[in-house]
């Protein structure tokens, strides 16, 4: 209704003479029973708590999904093998040359040694999720049995876009070194006839070749190719015969001179580079996930998986820093070409032959990582289709290669699009922030899962009967602290980690956007950072100890993160941090392809969800959701027991 309607309701007229006060009374009640109408018009508190349930239903699992009939036989050293295999190409030639010659300069050391750091941490809670959630679908399955639909959606969505924007530089990269290997014959003959443009975010030239690759790719996919360990193990083998020769010869070759203050210093970005770099060279160490993925075929997965991620990122981490050390010491770093760094060090130092075989060393490797790529998005992309928050149209398998055909021609299509005319720079800086805001959801729903009720049927098989009802809920005060904490004993189990929680986030922004920010952007007096530095700290610190103060879940048969809360903070913190130190056309780009994510799901994803069909009289909401805090600001007048029932239509959410 218009505000002159509403107005004119407003208004009561003068009361006719003789009528009196009981005249007035009459029109003011009928003044309160339309503005009684409209208000029933408007939706109600219990509404909105129906809406948040919706947007936190949880998946339910099937029997086929949770008993995998997959064969266990991967050992530790096979799953080790796997994780650096997924992961040491995209470091190498993909990201080194970029981090070395625009970010940090010789301290891409420091770089890529600050991002171990904070994959380490992320890995584990990685681990933990699937071991949670025994899986192939990486964590968009694990956030849907545990956090909620909506940020099930968000995490899918983010990942799918990671693969789309690596596939695509993976292949610039192909490009690069192929070219290379021709003398840039290919680079060449393409400015020569098509031009070279100057379009911020657009290469100079646009590059068929990495298109024609991506095609190829997805085409040799959709055909039910499967690509079998022993090719994976060989070009793993050869990939770690190119690099022992790198280190090798480039130690050889090194110059020391090339670290000192006349070619710049060792960290010539400073501190801020060094970050920067840090925050870029995160995705190099993307590679865990395929050994949390496989831990369903793993021997013993409790161990193997944990022993094979811990040594596969120390491996990992080791050759990064190695072949960072002798790429800067062989030449001067702002010499580097980034688009084959590797190879065009050895190229400067008068060693082609040594560059031939490095480019055609980093080709085997990038061959490898991006039909992985593939086969992961292909199962992403059916999963979140078969789950009704993609269009139905990609989780079409075909009858013959059991491969989602459209899904895979349509995401090859863009992937390839990306290729041909994104700079091979941009792709890099979009790289990371996806990964990185990925791996700050992991570690939250960490915090949110153990402090929650573990659902009927997935408890500890191994405790014995009568235990559940022995130990106190997960959620609840510990008893020993009651006496001094009384002003939490009395909320409802959960309510306090779920503020808790949001606090900790919340001060870790803070915090960060501080340190990064206080001294430049936001242009603080001293008093005003030492004084904001101060309080977001202590409020991170006492969300921490809150959070310390309630039970946990305790389980013996799958693997657990150490020191949580702690563990799973640090490594949110940390993330945000290296987030905050990407550039601000990063964040621009994460934005749209959010908003573009969120109108997809509310567009089409929530309405066809399957969770949305199943008609069950109450939905689970997972701990910290929205619908906790609604009942608290609901009116004693109103209550959900007035309001109609609201029953689960397949067409509506």
């Amino acid at each position: 209704m218009e505000m002159a309607s509403l107005r004119w309701l407003l208004q009561v007229p003068d009361p006719v003479p003789g009528e009196g006060r009981p005249q007035r009374c009459r029109q003011l009640a009928w003044c309160s029973s339309q503005l009684s109408t409209m208000a029933r018009g408007l939706p109600s508190t219990a509404r909105l708590a129906h809406f948040c349930q919706k947007l936190n239903r949880l998946k339910t699992l099937e029997e086929p999904t949770m008993e995998k009939s997959l064969r266990r036989h991967l050992t530790t050293l096979e799953l080790t093998l796997l994780g650096v295999g997924a992961t040491v190409g995209v470091g190498l030639y993909v990201l080194m040359g970029t981090v070395a010659q625009e970010m940090a300069g010789p301290a891409v050391i420091v770089s890529f040694s600050v991002a171990a750091v904070a994959s380490l941490l992320a890995a584990l809670c990685y681990v933990e999720f699937e071991a949670r959630v025994p899986c192939t679908d990486s964590p968009y399955l694990c956030t849907y049995v545990s956090m909620g639909e909506l940020w099930a959606f968000l995490v899918g969505w983010i990942v799918l876009l990671q693969c789309l924007i690596s596939g695509a530089a993976m292949a610039r990269s192909w490009s690069h070194n192929l070219d290379a290997i021709f003398s840039h014959n290919i680079r060449s003959f393409t400015e020569a006839h098509v031009g070279i443009w100057q379009v911020p975010f657009l290469a100079q030239y646009p590059d068929f070749l990495a298109a024609v690759i991506i095609l190829v790719a997805s085409g040799y996919v959709s055909s039910g190719v499967r690509t079998s360990s022993w090719v994976n193990h060989t070009f793993s083998a050869i990939s770690l015969v190119i690099i022992l020769f790198i280190i090798i010869l480039g130690f050889v070759l090194a110059r020391p001179h090339n670290w000192s203050a006349e070619e710049g210093g060792f960290a010539p970005f400073g501190f801020t580079g060094i970050m920067t770099g840090a925050a870029i060279c995160f995705y190099a160490f993307v590679g865990f996930g395929a050994i949390a993925a496989s831990s369903v075929e793993a021997r013993n997965p409790k161990r193997a998986v944990l022993k094979a991620t811990a040594i596969s990122l120390v491996l990992v981490a080791g050759t990064y820093i190695l072949v960072s050390t002798v790429l800067t010491l062989m030449v001067p770093w702002h010499s580097l070409d980034p688009y084959w760094a590797l190879a065009d060090a050895f190229h400067q130092r008068g060693y082609s032959w040594a560059g031939f075989i490095v480019a055609a060393g980093s080709i085997c490797a990038i061959n490898t990582v991006l039909l992985n790529i593939f086969l992961f998005l292909q199962r992403m992309v059916c999963a979140m289709a078969a789950d009704g928050l993609l269009f139905q149209v990609f989780a079409h398998v075909h009858p013959r290669t059991q491969v989602p055909v459209v899904g895979i021609m349509v995401l090859g299509v863009l992937m390839a699009f990306l290729a041909l005319l994104l700079d091979f720079k941009a792709l890099v800086h979009f790289l990371s922030i996806g990964t990185l805001l990925e791996c700050t959801v992991l570690p939250t729903s960490i915090i949110i899962i153990r402090f929650r009720k573990a659902p009927s049927g997935s408890q500890d098989p191994d405790s014995p009967e009568g235990t559940e009802q022995a130990s106190p809920e997960p959620g609840q005060l510990r008893s020993a602290l009651r006496p001094y904490l009384r002003f939490l004993g009395g909320c409802r189990p959960g309510a306090a980690v779920a503020w808790a929680l949001g606090v900790l986030v919340g001060s870790a922004i803070t915090l960060d956007c501080v340190l990064v920010f206080g001294d430049s952007a936001l242009n603080l007096p001293p008093w005003g950072y030492t004084l904001l530095l101060l309080l977001s700290s202590a409020t991170f610190l006492l969300s921490l100890l809150v959070l310390g103060a309630h039970q946990q879940q305790r389980r013996q048969d799958t693997f657990q993160v150490p020191m949580v809360p702690l563990i799973p903070a640090v490594s949110i913190l940390l993330n945000v941090f290296l987030m905050l130190h990407l550039s601000y056309l990063t964040w621009l780009g994460l934005s749209i392809c959010l908003l573009l994510g969120l109108a997809v799901y509310f567009g089409y994803g929530i309405w066809h969800s399957k969770e949305n069909q199943r008609k069950r009289p109450g939905l689970a909401v997972p701990l910290g959701s929205l619908e906790e805090m609604v009942p608290a600001l609901q009116p004693p007048s109103q209550t959900p027991a007035q309001e109609p029932s609201h029953t689960e239509q397949p067409s509506s959410p």
